[in-house]
């Protein structure tokens, strides 16, 4: 099985930044896309970046140009660079893995545990 853990969140004033980490560890096969989600209290979880093991990425329309998302495909690790933060970019921020364990394993869907981030005005 496939663990992702997460590094790198905190608490931060408005305009500042931080940098999120995501290291997959386990027996697997082969890791899809890599990327990061997140949750407000009281609302639904929601994509922030996704990137392709090609190193194709996409966004959020509310993190474009202030977020940066990488990974280091030998390390088995994903990054999230946030700069401009707002507090509205306070969440629970999950890193999520799309893994395959084996040949004869069909890719699924592995998430951390979650991180906090919490930005102040």
């Amino acid at each position: 099985q496939v663990q992702l853990v997460e590094s790198g969140g905190g608490s931060v004033q408005a305009g500042g930044s931080l940098r999120l980490s995501c290291a997959a560890s386990g027996r697997f096969l082969i890791i899809n896309d890599m990327g990061w989600y997140r949750q407000a209290s009281g609302k639904q979880r929601e994509l922030v970046a996704a990137m392709a093991t090609d190193g194709s990425a996409n966004y959020a329309d509310s993190v474009k140009d202030r977020f940066t998302i990488s990974r280091d495909n030998a390390k088995n690790t994903v990054y999230l660079e946030m700069g401009s933060l707002k507090p509205e970019d306070t969440a629970v921020y999950y890193c999520n893995a799309v893994v395959r364990h084996s040949l004869a394993a069909k890719y699924v869907e592995v998430w951390g545990q979650g991180t906090l981030v919490t930005v102040s005005s």
